[in-house]
Order: structure tokens, then C-alpha cells, then sequence
């Protein structure tokens, strides 16, 4: 019996891999994570003056990468402060670095 997709169990590091790659896939985010890697804390209002967007877009961009696990925030009234979630940083380079260090570098020899 063929396992059809919807069926297949996954590993964690699989599921971890899909959630971190979802939440870079907009460069949006890629900027956010720049801009808040390069500072020890920033609050959400500062973002809408670095990037040239509504507070409510940037608010779904900062959902994404909190859901993640690569940011985290901070609720001081009436701003929320954001941050590199340092642990969840590390995880997520040590899973890149194990899932593009398995072998593939070297291609295929379809010719």
C-alpha cells in the first residue's frame, strides 16, 4: 500500500524545519529578523519607521516569526517589545545546518 502525502509522519526536526522555512519565506520577515538581530530589543513602533508598511502588516509579519519561535515579546504598555529569542535562534541554526549538511552538496549525476 502506497502512503499517500497527508498520510506520512513526520520527524520533529521535519516539522521544525517547515515552521522556521514558512516563517523566512517573506522578505519581510528576513528584514525584521536583521533589523532585531543587529539590537538588543526593539519596540514595534520603530519597525514602522525602518520599514514602510502599516503596524498592522508588520503585526501579521511579527505573528509569523513569534509562532516560530524566532522572536519574542514583551508586553510593556502600551508598546510590545520584540527580540531575538536566542535559544530558538541556535535551534533553528543547528537544524539548517544538519539539514544542508546531508550529502546533497555535490548534485546529481543526471547527464
Amino acid at each position: 500500500m502506497q502512503r499517500t502525502l497527508s498520510s506520512m509522519e513526520y520527524t520533529v526536526d521535519e516539522e521544525s524545519i517547515a515552521l522556521i522555512s514558512r516563517a523566512l519565506a517573506h522578505p519581510v520577515r528576513v528584514r525584521i529578523l536583521k533589523l532585531l538581530a543587529g539590537e538588543t530589543c526593539c519596540f514595534t513602533g520603530e519597525l514602522t519607521g525602518l520599514i514602510p508598511m502599516a503596524q498592522s502588516t508588520i503585526s501579521q509579519h511579527l505573528k509569523a516569526l513569534l509562532d516560530a519561535g524566532l522572536i519574542q515579546g514583551q508586553i510593556d504598555p502600551p508598546k510590545v517589545k520584540y527580540c531575538i529569542n536566542a535559544d530558538h535562534w541556535l535551534l533553528a541554526q543547528e537544524l539548517f545546518m544538519g539539514f544542508f549538511g546531508q550529502g546533497a552538496a555535490d548534485g546529481c549525476d543526471c547527464d
